[in-house]
């Protein structure tokens, strides 16, 4: 019998001393576990199994991803020096507001390699008044004597105009029509090709109703025009579908004297004046 109690109380030690291991072993893993960084992948790794932690660690790799898929294209698609490229819709083309570039505060005419320009981002002078340009004059007078060997009869109803001139005929289509629809068959004075004696508007003789018209383009004479002007030194100053880049709707019969070679330069290369300066 008391050897019986003594196994018992062998057996009752040794447990408590196997518990007091374990407990002693457990608090080192943890402590290990906490110096090396646990994850909650390796616990679960301890508790379940490798498996367990497989579809965590692909979420996990795919949510990664998919962050640096974001921030790829944003370094490669995104250029800070790149200019925009975007299509400006019809009558976008706004007049600046700078100081420095207004009729008034400008003492000389811009040119622009050796073109002299007024559109709505380039005014003239308010003071400037060189009258009609007698080389454009003789120019137009060999063209209409070609095109009436041709058979058509031309008249260039419309040629220079002062910057006085041009504020009056502006501020009356802006009453009629609102200033929004005047700028886009109308410029601003100071901003008009016309005041610098080199625009033509060209009609055909007998035909005042076809002048400064959308019905013009539908004439022979104005056919005749578009295909031979160039070679007189004229351009079409403001062709069809480019008014977000002249500034202007289509006008068959506005006319801007260049010269021969450049005037057939410009032609050939199907491009606006803006186009092909640069500007």
């Amino acid at each position: 019998m008391r050897l019986e109690n003594n196994q018992k109380k062998k057996r009752t030690k040794w447990w408590i001393a196997l518990g007091a291991t374990v407990t002693i072993l457990a608090g080192a893993s943890l402590g290990a576990l906490s110096a090396y960084n646990w994850s909650p992948e390796e616990t679960i790794e301890g508790l379940f199994g490798t498996s367990a932690t497989t579809s965590i660690s692909q979420n996990n790799h795919e949510e990664r991803s998919i962050d640096e898929d974001i921030k790829e294209i944003t370094r490669t698609d995104k250029d800070d020096d790149a200019p925009i490229d975007e299509p400006a819709e019809d009558g976008d083309t706004v007049y600046p507001d700078e100081p420095e570039r207004t009729p008034e505060t400008l003492e000389e005419p811009i040119y622009v390699k050796d073109v002299l320009i007024a559109n709505k981002q380039y005014p003239l002078p308010s003071g400037y008044a060189p009258g009609e340009n007698p080389e454009a004059r003789a120019a137009y007078n060999e063209m209409q004597a070609a095109a009436l060997e041709a058979g058509y009869s031309l008249v260039a109803f419309s040629t220079y105009r002062s910057y006085d001139y041009q504020t009056d005929l502006y501020n009356r289509y802006v009453e009629q029509h609102g200033q929004e629809e005047a700028d886009r068959f109308s410029a601003r004075p100071g901003y008009s090709e016309h005041q610098t004696g080199l625009g033509f508007d060209i009609g055909a003789e007998g035909q005042e109703e076809h002048w400064a018209s959308d019905s013009f383009k539908d004439t022979e004479e104005a056919k005749w025009l578009a295909e031979n002007a160039h070679q007189y030194g004229f351009i079409l100053r403001y062709p069809a579908g480019k008014e977000h880049i002249t500034g202007y709707q289509y006008e068959s019969w506005h006319f801007r004297y260049l010269g021969k070679d450049l005037a057939t330069k410009v032609y050939n290369s199907g491009l606006t004046l803006e186009e092909y300066l640069g500007i």
